[in-house]
């Protein structure tokens, strides 16, 4: 039976779980990021504040998922039989999501990524935020 299974299909099928992961990540990183700016707004910080945490929340989300739908073409490239095309196909794919990648990180955090000193990752960066707006609900509350 297992030897029945053709592993590019399973892999293929992996890689579409992948990508689906990716897509859902940006998805639900727009969701929390509307959900944040306005309750930033509603806290009364100004429209500046929440339109900077809408844009990082959102900037983290998209860093997310574009990561995940690079280890999805990966994933696709190596377990299938690639010619030279596709191999180059894979490359400039992945090359454009890295480009997308680094211009979103610096928009974020506005310095080169390799000058950070601490590596953070698309879904770190969506955990700091909510943390950040937790420590903000908490300390407008009512005594």
């Amino acid at each position: 039976m297992l030897a029945d299974v053709d592993i590019e299909t399973v892999f293929t099928a992996i890689a579409l779980g992948f990508e689906a992961i990716g897509a859902l990540a940006m998805v639900i990183g727009f969701v929390i990021a509307v959900v944040l700016g306005w309750r930033s707004l509603r806290r009364g910080e100004g429209g500046s504040a929440a339109f900077s945490v809408l844009r990082t929340t959102l900037g983290s989300a998209i860093l997310l998922g574009l990561e995940v739908l690079v280890a999805a073409d990966l994933i696709r490239t190596i377990t299938s039989k690639p010619s030279m095309e596709d191999a180059l196909i894979l490359g400039v794919i992945v090359l454009i999501r890295t480009i997308l990648s680094m211009s979103i990180q610096i928009e974020i955090e506005g310095t080169l990524p390799w000058r950070r000193a601490l590596l953070t990752s698309g879904g770190q960066m969506i955990g700091e935020a909510v943390s950040r707006d937790r420590a903000a609900s908490a300390a407008s509350r009512p005594a």
